[in-house]
């Protein structure tokens, strides 16, 4: 199928590595300009050097988008590198604290920065993209959230599962508030993502238990015992990449204000 986004101009944040860039390589490839963005000028390098070693067109953008003058400086040059934006992936985000704090071991200051990270990050980028879109009378916005967003956990991360329910809620609200301007507005929810660091997880797992060295073994008994769907597996980046470039495609017009779970069944709940 071919996607339309030939001549299509994408900001992916959070894109020097994981599924920011993979949704990155994607877009490259269906004939999108990216912008590759991080806070790590080598990494995000690597990964533009990925894109354009395939014939992709890609330019960079590095900075920290908590930091209201950085945002704009990498607004500005994903502005100028191919003359606009039509797509905007707020991908970039995560937890400010450690990844075992539960609610008691997670303090206010921990709260205001994860939120800082992941729902007004994305804000600013947003405020700054939307008026050449509305001119233009097309975009797309959308934005990355996790399943703990509307099935938390009890255990860890409370203000990281609030942040990204936030991102859940706003992008509704955004699409309702561009509607007909041309802009449509949706968030996508992945599953449980094979990364390098979930492999290592799961491989460590799998000696404690004795699950011996078979990849296949390991993931089918994590995805049982750990993170059980009806999939049977965990997820793959270009699963979520592959998602990413549809719903940024001219072909998905009239999806607006979804929440969009590629989570192969996880979450037990009707969407």
């Amino acid at each position: 199928m071919d996607l339309q986004l030939q001549g299509k101009r994408a900001l992916i944040t959070g894109s020097s590595s994981g599924i920011g860039a993979g949704i990155a390589r994607t877009l490259a490839r269906e004939g999108a300009a990216v912008v590759v963005h991080g806070r790590n000028r080598e990494r995000a390098h690597q990964v533009a050097e990925q894109i354009r070693n395939h014939g992709g067109r890609v330019q960079l953008a590095i900075g920290d988008l908590t930091d209201d003058a950085q945002a704009r400086q990498v607004a500005q040059a994903a502005d100028a590198a191919f003359g606009g934006i039509d797509i905007l992936i707020n991908n970039a985000g995560g937890a400010a604290g450690q990844q075992q704090q539960d609610w008691m071991g997670t303090t206010p200051e921990v709260w205001a920065a994860t939120y800082q990270t992941n729902v007004v990050s994305a804000v600013r980028l947003i405020r700054y993209f939307i008026p050449q879109m509305k001119q233009r009378g097309w975009g797309r916005i959308i934005q990355l959230a996790s399943a703990s967003a509307t099935q938390p956990l009890p255990f860890s991360l409370p203000d990281y599962q609030a942040s990204k329910a936030a991102v859940v809620n706003f992008t509704v609200g955004l699409a309702k508030y561009l509607g007909g301007t041309g802009i449509t507005v949706n968030t996508i929810t992945p599953g449980t993502i094979l990364t390098p660091a979930l492999e290592r997880t799961f491989r460590d797992w799998a000696r404690a238990r004795g699950w011996g060295d078979d990849w296949d073994v390991i993931e089918r008994r994590a995805v049982a015992e750990m993170f059980p769907n009806p999939s049977g597996r965990v997820g793959r980046i270009e699963d979520i990449a592959a998602m990413a470039a549809f719903v940024a495609s001219p072909m998905a017009g009239f999806v607006n204000g979804a929440n969009l779970r590629v989570d192969g069944g996880r979450v037990p709940t009707i969407n």
